[in-house]
């Protein structure tokens, strides 16, 4: 397939998929007019390389991981690299805890937020011009 073909299969720009292709992550043959030509498995392996980018490894490491992927979900023991993976894994465990922890705050900011924007008699189910500072006194007309 041309690699115009891979980029709209794949959402990755010709532009990243050579650089990919420099970077020694994926391979193409070249047609007779120059053309690169990608084999069909060359669509998982891109998907493979952007969620092993988006786990932040780095190309260099992605480039050792990949000959350990058989068909991008069947892996391979991949000894060389596993210090690195370990280590990432870490990371993204961290980053999962902080995010998690961002979003408690988050939500506990909103809805306190939302409580000191509701009146109060809304939130007490109060009549309209009644506090809580009111209640068991008896209502006495303002007219």
């Amino acid at each position: 397939m041309l690699i115009g073909e891979l980029s709209r299969r794949t959402g990755v720009s010709e532009r990243l998929l050579r650089y990919y292709e420099r970077a020694e992550l994926i391979r193409s043959q070249r047609r007779a007019n120059g053309y690169r030509d990608y084999a069909e498995e060359a669509v998982e392996t891109v998907r493979h390389i952007r969620a092993l980018l988006a786990a932040g490894l780095p190309t260099r490491v992605i480039r050792q991981v990949l000959p350990c992927s058989v068909d991008g979900t069947t892996l391979r023991p991949c000894p060389g690299v596993l210090d690195h993976l370990r280590a990432q894994l870490d990371t993204l465990d961290r980053r999962a805890t902080d995010l998690a922890t961002a979003r408690d705050l988050l939500r506990r900011t909103i809805a306190a937020t939302h409580r000191a924007a509701i009146p109060e008699q809304t939130r007490m189910g109060l009549p309209e011009g009644r506090s809580s500072t009111d209640l068991g006194q008896p209502r006495v007309p303002t007219s």
